[in-house]
């Protein structure tokens, strides 16, 4: 059984450099990149349960694939140096080659066997030439000549060969890798432990969805939403509920997410009024960064360790949570994970829409693809929770003023991407 124990994180890991007031985007996410590693232990699974697993360590094939020369097609084999020139007339030789029922003899030269797809080739057959291009009768095959060395077959080993790394450290497996994993014959590999995220949403105005409300008390979207998120990008979420605005009751929270998670995920009292007690929390701990963020819709996210456990604090705002979690949470909780640091892929299209941007913010606008172009959300105002269920991806504005126009191209990053 693997036992990889990553280090602990610094107590300084979120710190921003002195005099930093604003944090432009990319800054923000190369300091994340450069001070996050993995947190997660690794385990042995078996490929059943191995779906969607980070790789902890490279694998190494067990065997070659193919594990010997075989039949590509069904048709007959022979030697290619017994043929002679022109039209070809060759005995057959009493049994066959099938695909787990290897032929238990020679083929002496000048002789053909019957071969079937998938079959190793019998000692003394190098070529196969197709049952569609020979004509048979009488214990004899017979076939046009020009066929080539080698036609029809495969080799040893030339997909794979034993001993070569065929998945790198990091990788998160595909279907795809499990067919290729066992065609080498591995059964088990080292993977990281699925990241465990704990989500807690603040605020004395936060009740379920389905109670009744009271004036001035809303419906809590931010858990649904992150737990669906924390699903999608194959965490295991540990849903810990609202917690009031009481320092207290979110500090045996903190305690509980601490123990039983590898990451803190919170939404509201990011800031720094007089019921951020996110913020309040983490400063007393020691290792609180409240980084502004120069991005619309966002700015506040309270970054910081509690008992050593990560924690990013997001804006309450559900549009803002969301695209914070997408930005910033998203490529380091995969860094965090074991899986790498990734970028999501952004493709460049042309605007079904026109804007005048200002200078100093980054903008991400909910948006969708139809007929070609992209499309943004009729409102920019970040209370409109219904955009999200609209849009099927952001569009991202650069940091500097832009004046878009329709058909200009403009950078659209579809949902999936993260």
């Amino acid at each position: 059984m693997t036992t990889l124990k990553p280090p602990p994180l610094r107590n300084d890991c979120f710190a921003l450099p002195a005099g930093v007031d604003w944090t432009p985007v990319d800054e923000a996410l190369a300091l994340l990149q450069e001070r996050l590693t993995p947190v997660v232990g690794a385990e042995r699974v078996d490929l059943d349960q191995a779906l969607g697993r980070i790789l902890a360590a490279p694998v190494v094939a067990n065997r070659a694939n193919p594990p010997h020369p075989n039949t590509a097609v069904d048709g007959y084999g022979f030697a290619f140096a017994s043929l002679g020139e022109g039209d070809q007339v060759l005995p057959l030789v009493d049994g066959r080659a099938a695909a787990g029922l290897r032929f238990d003899g020679n083929v002496p030269a000048g002789y053909a066997i019957r071969i079937l797809t998938g079959a190793a080739l019998p000692d003394g057959v190098d070529t196969v030439v197709l049952q569609e291009d020979v004509t048979l009768g009488g214990g004899e095959v017979a076939f046009r000549g020009g066929i080539k060395l080698g036609a029809n077959t495969r080799k040893a080993g030339e997909d794979v060969q034993a001993g070569d790394v065929i998945l790198d450290m990091g990788r998160r497996l595909t279907p795809a890798d499990l067919a290729l994993l066992a065609s080498a014959g591995v059964s088990q590999v080292d993977t990281y432990k699925r990241l465990k995220v704990a989500i807690v949403s603040t605020g004395d105005e936060l009740v379920e969805a389905g109670t009744e409300a009271a004036p001035g008390q809303i419906y809590d979207a931010n858990r649904p939403m992150l737990h669906g998120l924390l699903h999608q990008f194959g965490y295991v979420g540990i849903d810990l509920g609202r917690i009031a605005d009481d320092r207290a009751d979110l500090r045996t929270a903190f305690d509980r997410a601490a123990a039983e998670a590898d990451v803190i995920l919170t939404s509201g009292g990011a800031s720094a009024g007089d019921e951020d007690h996110v913020s309040a929390l983490l400063n007393e701990a020691g290792a609180m960064a409240e980084w502004r963020i120069a991005l619309k819709p966002g700015r506040p996210l309270a970054l910081g360790l509690w008992q050593g456990t990560p924690v990013f604090g997001l804006p309450g705002n559900p549009v803002a949570a969301l695209v914070c979690t997408l930005i910033f949470a998203r490529p380091a909780m995969s860094l965090l994970s074991g899986h790498g640091w990734k970028t999501p892929r952004g493709f460049d299209l042309p605007a079904g829409f026109t804007k005048n941007k200002k200078p100093g913010r980054r903008e991400y606008l909910r948006a969708r693809l139809r007929e070609g172009r992209v499309e943004v959300f009729k409102s920019e105002g970040s209370g409109r929770v219904s955009g999200l269920s609209w849009a099927e991806g952001l569009v991202e504005l650069p940091d500097g003023p832009v004046e878009i126009r329709e058909n200009d191209l403009v950078r659209y990053i579809p949902f999936e991407c993260f």
